[in-house]
């Protein structure tokens, strides 16, 4: 068997891993920590379980082929049912609450509701997330390699995706803040502006809750650690080997090909090196030798990440009284880090027993702005933890004015920053995605080098925007790559 090492036990190693494994290679991953799923992690404090990373599983439908993927790589199994949140977000505004709904046409009835002068906006966006209801990720196999169980998706699964493209353009030029500004209430500019970051195109949005409407993006029981727990365990018992702290420091490069990597205290050989951390920071980190290949350049110069402060609670109250995700627009603004928050958007895990004491709630809230920069400053002057103290008073502060029950109650408060991350997963600027900014293009890379041999590259950072189904996805990719280039068979459904 020809060996495989596997950087980084993230979703994209995992995912390498399981499917170099059932194609019969010798794959042993190294992991950095202690912990394995990189991104899509959770932690527990006090006796309180913070979700890290999901708040949606692109691919949770059945109807999907990426479903196929996830059931592939063991994440998504009889232990992890999906859960389909409705409403999604919530708004509340004094007396007053606004509804994110799955369903379209019941969404679009509450803001016309809400807002009977947006008439006209309402009905933009209900024709815009309707033209990309059938618009999803098609799973392909790489041309040339030969698999078990080949992916041909139909005709009909393109043809289908051609309403969207009237409004590709458009809405790919326009960015997110520009199109929630059509609105004239301010709560609907709240409730769509909590869906992603407020960098990215209007496209991202309009996605997304094509992609709620039809049913997909559901939370899979155990969330995140569960969903890499089932990935790792499939991948152990097809007999591959992880090695926790044991962080790689270079991939050693010979006469144009790798020949395996360099630990702290050690050479390890290998026949072909699958990096899946991230592949930004990678560039920079991973190699001595000059990169050359004309796609890496271009990935390095466009990437632009998303990053955040992430604020988790532990509350000695019980509050199943309140909704999942709640939106609380704010009368003024709060400023920090070189950022700027209009509202705050509170993840309520009340009713997950699991995730506190008894009688108690956990609760997070992502703070999304670039502030890579200021955290590295204040690691630096020596002000970082007092900084983070500063942000979590602040923040407290203002969520007590909506939840009294909040500060009466607070036990545990804990702050990640884009340090975190970086420190966590070695992250490009501690960020977890990539902004597909308004008038850029989506970018697919090729995941291989011509100028050094034996080289494959996994990981959100490779297709635009990124995130768990784009990691999920290489991986898959990788190993097709790896299996074309020794002429082995790709197996992806057996064993």
């Amino acid at each position: 068997m020809r060996k495989v090492i596997i950087v980084g036990a993230g979703i994209s190693g995992l995912s390498a891993g399981v499917y170099a494994a059932k194609s019969g290679f010798d794959v042993t991953i190294y992991e950095q920590h202690l912990t394995f799923g990189g991104l899509s992690t959770g932690w527990s404090r006090k006796g309180y379980f913070f979700e890290g990373g999901m708040h949606w599983l692109t691919g949770s439908s059945e109807k999907l082929e990426l479903n196929r993927i996830w059931k592939e790589t063991g994440a998504l199994k009889e232990n992890n049912p999906i859960e389909i949140r409705d409403p999604f977000y919530t708004v509340i505004h004094g007396n007053k609450t606004l509804r994110l709904w799955r369903d379209l046409d019941k969404l679009c009835e509450e803001l016309l509701a809400y807002s009977p002068e947006d008439k006209k906006a309402i009905e933009r966006l209900r024709k815009d997330v309707k033209a990309f209801m059938h618009v999803h990720l098609v799973v392909v196999d790489i041309p040339g390699v030969k698999t078990d169980n080949p992916c041909k998706p139909p005709l009909s699964e393109y043809t289908n995706m051609l309403p969207a493209l009237s409004k590709l353009r458009r809405l790919s030029k326009t960015s997110y803040e520009d199109y929630v500004n059509q609105f004239k209430n301010e709560d609907i500019k709240s409730l769509l502006r909590s869906l992603i970051g407020y960098r990215y195109n209007a496209l991202s949005m309009v996605y997304t809750l094509a992609s709620f409407a039809i049913g997909d993006c559901g939370y899979p029981h155990g969330g995140s650690i569960l969903l890499a727990q089932n990935m790792l365990d499939t991948y152990k018992a097809l007999g591959g080997k992880i090695e926790f702290r044991k962080p790689v420091q270079k991939v050693v490069v010979e006469n144009g090909r790798a020949t395996g990597v360099q630990l702290k205290d050690s050479f390890e050989a290998a026949d072909a090196v699958i990096v899946t951390q991230d592949t930004r920071a990678a560039f920079e980190n991973l190699f001595d030798v000059p990169i050359t290949d004309s796609w890496t350049k271009k990935l390095v110069k466009r990437c632009v990440g998303e990053q955040n402060i992430f604020i988790s609670l532990g509350i000695k109250a019980d509050l199943s009284d309140l909704p999942y995700s709640m939106i609380f627009p704010l009368e003024k603004p709060i400023e920090f880090a070189g950022c700027k928050w209009t509202e705050l958007r509170v993840n309520n895990y009340a009713k997950y027993k699991d995730h506190a004491p008894e009688g108690g709630t956990s609760m997070t809230c992502l703070l999304i702005g670039d502030c890579y920069d200021f955290w590295k400053a204040a690691k630096q002057d020596g002000t970082y933890k007092q900084k983070k103290d500063e942000i979590g008073k602040l923040f407290i502060q203002e969520l007590s004015k909506f939840i009294p029950r909040v500060g009466e109650n607070l036990e545990v408060i804990d702050v990640a920053t884009p340090l975190t991350y970086e420190r966590y997963c070695s992250s490009y600027k501690g960020s977890w995605m990539t902004v597909w900014t308004p008038h850029d293009a989506q970018y697919n890379y090729p995941q291989k080098l011509k100028c050094i041999k034996g080289v494959y590259f996994a990981g959100q950072r490779i297709l635009m925007p990124g995130g768990l189904p784009i990691a999920l996805f290489s991986g898959r990719q990788a190993v097709q790559h790896l299996c074309k280039d020794t002429k082995t068979m790709f197996v992806g459904a057996g064993k």
